[in-house]
């Protein structure tokens, strides 16, 4: 009982699971994509970032979905399809507003 207390009010959480896992980097059309899955109740939560480089330095665009997998490894996969398939549908729109980080 103790247990479902602690997991409920956020207490006695392990801090390895909570850190995300940081996956290879991909090049894709000119952009590196990482996908970096979180933690999330025992499963992994589809995450990534998108990085161009600029005269400026980086510019970042994360982006995170509600699909979740049983292993870092499927989240992580799947992290690279989900960041192809922005990078597909929005391209370099995704760093028009020229702000170094922010979400895709």
């Amino acid at each position: 009982m103790a247990s479902f207390f602690s997991k409920l009010f956020g207490g006695g959480g392990n801090n390895a699971d909570a850190a995300p896992a940081q996956g290879e980097q991909i090049e894709y059309k000119g952009l590196v994509i990482r996908s970096s899955p979180k933690a999330d109740g025992g499963q992994w939560r589809l995450s990534g970032v998108i990085i161009k480089q600029s005269d400026d330095g980086p510019l970042e665009r994360q982006y995170m979905r509600a699909d979740v997998f049983t292993s870092r490894e499927e989240a992580e996969e799947f992290g690279v399809q989900k960041g192809k398939q922005i990078i597909d549908e929005q391209g370099d729109l995704l760093f028009t507003d020229g702000v170094p980080t922010g979400r895709a």
